[in-house]
């Protein structure tokens, strides 16, 4: 019975460390690949700031990307941490209220991201008449993400030990000033890696843009422009075929944007952690 187990044991632990090894060579090949395909291809030109037909330039996009992140997060992170901290500080347990709202969340965030572009369109575009533009396709991933903040926010809130709530009540410290003073920054790094996985979400959405912020390739003045992310920037390269290796530039930008983004989120959680 113990040398049975011993290699039952023995070839888990066998497949936990191929399927660890697997996925890092993966991902190795993935980036790889990106940066092989697309480095011969970053030029001075792919940076100017006006977009033409010749230099495809990426800039435009690039500062839509940032831009259509900040608005997102403004929109989406606000709604999320609250709803969580009323989920994780405030709700009675096993009210029904609860169960419809965590049911609710659970199922907006499996609506594949087509539905979220037709609705988008159907109501931010035509409804409300934003047309294509930056807003509307804002409000339209802030809708999306705000389910993954939410979720991963009520978990991190829940996870801080409930001897600290009780340790800042002995003290005298109402509930609102347990959770911004005590709660919240202890459960910041768990809610920063939401926001990253937002922020991913963001950067690599296509279908949903394409469909409420447009196409048009140009530098955003005003939120009722029409724009084009990255990631469209890179499917209408593709798509189109004469510009194939800018398209893998673009993704290598994008790659570095997103790997920039995390490690100042991850910086600024660590910073807000510290404090009292």
């Amino acid at each position: 019975m113990k040398k049975a187990s011993h290699y039952t044991e023995l070839i888990l632990r066998l497949a936990t460390q191929s399927a660890a090894v697997l996925t890092v060579a993966v991902l190795i090949y993935l980036i790889g690949f990106i940066l092989l395909k697309g480095i011969p291809h970053i030029t001075p030109r792919l940076f100017a700031l006006q977009y033409t037909s010749e230099n495809v330039s990426l800039m435009p996009a690039l500062v839509s990307t940032i831009a259509m992140i900040v608005l997102s997060l403004a929109l989406a992170v606000p709604c999320s941490v609250c709803a969580a901290i009323w989920l994780a500080e405030y709700a009675p347990r096993g009210a029904p209220i609860v169960a419809i709202i965590r049911m609710t969340v659970e199922t907006l965030s499996g609506i594949p991201s087509i539905v979220y572009g037709l609705f988008g369109m159907l109501f931010f575009v035509t409804f409300l008449g934003w047309g294509f533009s930056l807003i509307a396709g804002a409000c339209t991933l802030s809708i999306m993400i705000v389910p993954l903040i939410m979720r991963s926010s009520e978990e991190a809130l829940r996870s801080v030990p409930d001897t600290w709530r009780e340790g800042a009540f002995g003290l005298g410290a109402g509930r609102l000033r347990t959770v911004f003073r005590i709660v919240l920054p202890a459960a910041m790094p768990g809610i920063v890696a939401g926001v990253m996985l937002a922020i991913g979400r963001i950067v690599g959405e296509t279908a949903a843009l394409i469909y409420t912020a447009g196409t048009v390739a140009q530098i955003p003045f005003s939120p009722l422009q029409s724009v084009r992310t990255l990631s469209v920037h890179m499917y209408a390269l593709s798509s189109e075929g004469l510009h194939t290796g800018e398209g893998y530039a673009t993704a290598v930008i994008l790659l570095v944007v997103v790997i920039l983004i995390n490690a100042s989120a991850a910086a600024l959680a660590r910073r807000v952690g510290i404090k009292p």
